[in-house]
């Protein structure tokens, strides 16, 4: 049963198989049970984040469902064979998919829970029978690299429980939907292992909309966050309907950079009658911003803080309404562009035919191809220049053939920009008159490093591999003697990034894997219900995984890094963990670990397993947040009683993150430590003073102040008078080059950046590691 204490939804743990979920239950690896949005929704909640109420029918509802229709086999048999490139074949498969579960009748136990849910739902908020988003959430959703922009159903301004099932029903049906299974098959995941969630979360009534990037997709540019807005509900912008206005913000101080007012021309909005309506806005109302500088600060300091919880930078959809944001989803963006763009060319005076908004970059140029609907598709060839109003998810299969894309309509998260992001394509949207201007047939140059079409195929040799080149795919990586390492958190990603030009795991976070091992119960609640073995066995099974996926290459494991705060949203959470006014400097690493030793010794056993059973031998320990030698010694004692020192390959590391190392460093090694991996994020935060969640004291935190860099600089220089490794794992080389080449200068000795960014520091590494050598020279020379 649940209840509503100081704001929050308590309840008692589901049971196995329960059809129905509340967001406050889920955690990011809850994927399987509620979906892409549904898990990332319950992640979101548990770190703070402003979202509205409301619950999923599960997966696993969807799945009783279909058992109990019979359904899927005939699911199975009917897209066995299926050819997703045969158009005509495609539809038929889906009308008949989607027509047998339009034709199934719902179980009884189902519509009873979401029935029971929703007027328990209705019950805490002003009205007993609430409008709803019923939106989609597949378990393949939301991932890393599979964006299903848009394709799934959602449903707003749903009211009543006659209308929320009819709209969950229609919800299920889209995960055949023709496009769905062409995106699907395309990106190889298997059909079994294919169901979909049901998110339903109160409305909220919104008067301006829009998205954010905390990184801009178009240039790749991970100092810029990106937001996009519009008047009324948000689906006019996700759709492309409107050009929104547009904000580019400093990531470090919060300040807009850039500033974009369209003209929105249409308002989404709710009438008395719960219908979703549109109307026409004023020239005085389509001129306007649909947010004050306040609230994109708001917005973009809220963007901040989601990027940060996650370790990867975020696609968010936000609301505002009675002067309050709110958060409505959040999931890794799936393309970006990186690196230079190609050279603009070098013809005089071009003339050009529209400007808009880069979304996807590169530069391409070939016969633009006017397409008012998707029937006149056969008119597009391969290497043309699709110019349309906008595109819709049907529109992939002929996206694919373009060279680049031009629309009057949409933003940087328009289904044109996500797609050709995905595709690799240069893509410019937002250019309000695209389709008037350029004409049907005639040759054209798209620069979307500028959202700039030019007349004319302009004369520059390999254009379209420069474009390619740009959004991160060069042909050969450098050799660096700084070895690169990833960030990692999530078991899923483990075998892909594995497979990219990486030296190995600089921070492997155990926290989200412990959230999705315990059902996110505290762990200490397990041990009281005689679980413990079960949390030491699934925490073993997901390092294991990690191990094998980089093996030989090291993967460095940070022990436990929750905070007080983070500890008490878990179930049973309360009953363990103090409230602390400031757990960022509290109770967390190697104090807990000293005072809770049963605990502590659970994860040094799976440490263990791994390597005793597993066979794996690449696992490095980390430990976090010492502050002083006594605290490293009794660490050392429980590794030393698990009896892991007695492997050879043993290796103990630290994180350099409270500035009292740079005291204890020398000793810490006489201790037996062999490297020191430096957290940027709570160094600067504790040297400078500065808490960095605070939006109020975001000016003053900086990785670059000079206080910081020369801790930084320092503790290479002391480990390498130790002789021991010395790797840095914090935000800053993933944001700041200039901090990466001074880490190379300096003498590092690995650098752990973020997935997105490898090949990207890559290059930075290769190039200081060169500026160095022929440095060296010239004095040998002169010398």
């Amino acid at each position: 049963m649940a209840v509503v204490a100081n704001g929050r939804r308590t309840t008692e743990a589901p049971a196995a198989g329960a059809p129905i979920r509340w967001l406050e239950e889920l955690t990011a690896g809850d994927t399987d049970v509620a979906g892409g949005k549904g898990a990332n929704l319950g992640e979101l909640i548990s770190s703070g984040m402003p979202v509205p109420p409301g619950f999923v029918l599960t997966a696993d509802a969807f799945r009783d469902f279909l058992d109990a229709a019979s359904l899927r086999p005939v699911v199975m048999e009917r897209l066995e064979t299926l050819d997703v490139d045969d158009t005509k074949a495609l539809q038929k498969a889906a009308s008949e998919l989607q027509a047998r579960l339009g034709e199934a009748a719902l179980p009884a136990h189902l519509r009873e829970a979401v029935g029971r849910a929703y007027r328990e739902l209705g019950g805490h908020l002003p009205t007993t029978e609430p409008f709803v988003a019923v939106r989609s959430s597949a378990t393949a959703e939301d991932a890393p690299g599979t964006s299903f922009a848009g394709m799934n159903e959602t449903i707003l301004n749903v009211r009543g429980e006659e209308a929320l099932l009819e709209a969950v029903r229609r919800c299920w049906a889209s995960l055949y939907g023709a496009r769905v299974l062409f995106y699907r098959r395309k990106q190889g995941i298997p059909e079994e292992k294919i169901a979909i969630a049901v998110v339903i979360q109160a409305m909220v009534d919104a008067e301006a909309a829009g998205v954010m990037f905390t990184i801009n997709p178009a240039s790749g540019d991970r100092r810029t966050l990106v937001i996009e807005g519009a008047w009324g509900l948000g689906d006019t912008v996700v759709s492309g309907e409107v050009s929104p206005d547009h904000w580019e913000v400093d990531k470090e101080t919060l300040e807009t950079t850039r500033e974009r007012v369209a003209e929105k021309h249409v308002l989404a909005f709710r009438d008395p009658s719960g219908s979703s309506r549109r109307r026409e806005l004023t020239p005085d109302e389509a001129r306007r911003p649909c947010l004050d500088g306040a609230l994109v600060r708001r917005i973009a300091e809220l963007g901040r803080r989601i990027e940060d919880h996650y370790g990867a930078p975020q696609d968010i959809e936000w609301a505002v309404a009675g002067g309050q944001v709110f958060i409505v989803q959040s999931r890794p963006v799936t393309a970006a562009g990186g690196g230079s763009l190609a050279a603009r060319p070098a013809t005089e005076g071009p003339e050009v035919l529209v400007r808009g908004l880069g979304a996807s970059p590169g530069m391409a140029s070939g016969p633009a191809r006017l397409l008012r609907s998707l029937a006149e598709s056969a008119r597009l060839g391969r290497g043309d220049v699709l110019v349309t109003r906008k595109t819709e998810p049907d529109w992939v299969p002929l996206m694919r053939k373009a060279a680049a894309i031009v629309t009057d309509e949409g933003g940087m998260t328009a289904h044109a920009a996500i797609v050709s992001r995905e595709l690799g394509i240069p893509c410019i949207v937002g250019t309000q008159e695209g389709t008037r201007r350029i004409a049907d047939g005639s040759a054209v140059t798209v620069d979307a490093a500028e959202g700039v079409v030019y007349r004319g195929r302009l004369d520059r040799p390999a254009l379209a591999a420069p474009a390619r080149a740009a959004a991160g795919a060069p042909a050969a990586p450098p050799v660096t003697g700084t070895r690169l390492y990833v960030n990692l958190a999530q078991p899923d990603l483990a075998e892909k990034v594995a497979a990219e030009d990486v030296d190995g795991v600089g921070l492997l976070r155990v926290e989200f894997m412990v959230q999705a091992i315990t059902g996110n119960t505290h762990p200490r609640k397990m041990i009281e219900e005689g679980r413990g073995g079960a949390f030491r066995d699934g925490l073993a099974e997901n390092l294991a995984r990690f191990a094998r996926a980089f093996s030989p290459r090291p993967v460095v494991c940070r022990t436990t890094d929750f905070r007080t705060n983070e500890y008490r949203s878990m179930r049973g959470g309360s009953e363990f963990e103090p409230e602390e006014a400031n757990p960022m400097i509290g109770y967390r690493g190697a104090c807990r670990y000293v005072r809770e030793p049963d605990l502590f010794r659970l994860e040094l056993e799976a440490f263990r397993k791994v390597r005793d059973e597993y066979g794996l031998m690449n696992l490095v320990l980390m430990l976090t947040f010492q502050c002083t030698l006594w605290e490293l010694q009794a660490c050392r004692r429980l590794v030393d009683d698990v009896g892991l020192p007695d492997d050879p390959c043993f290796q103990l590391w630290v994180m350099a993150e409270v500035p009292s190392v740079l005291y204890w460093l020398p000793k810490y090694v006489e201790e037996g430590v062999t490297g020191v991996s430096i957290g940027s994020n709570d160094l600067t935060q504790l040297m400078l003073g500065v808490d960095r969640d605070s939006g109020t004291l975001s000016r003053l935190y900086s990785e670059r102040d000079p206080a910081v860099m020369g801790a930084i600089r320092d503790i290479i220089g002391s480990c390498r008078e130790s002789g021991i490794t010395c790797s840095i794992c914090g935000q800053a080389p993933s944001v700041y080059p200039e901090i990466t080449e001074k880490l190379v200068e300096w003498g590092i000795h690995s650098i752990s950046v973020n997935p997105d960014a490898l090949a990207r520091t890559r290059r930075i590494i290769a190039g200081a590691e060169q500026r160095l050598l022929l440095e060296a020279a010239r004095r040998g020379s002169r010398d």
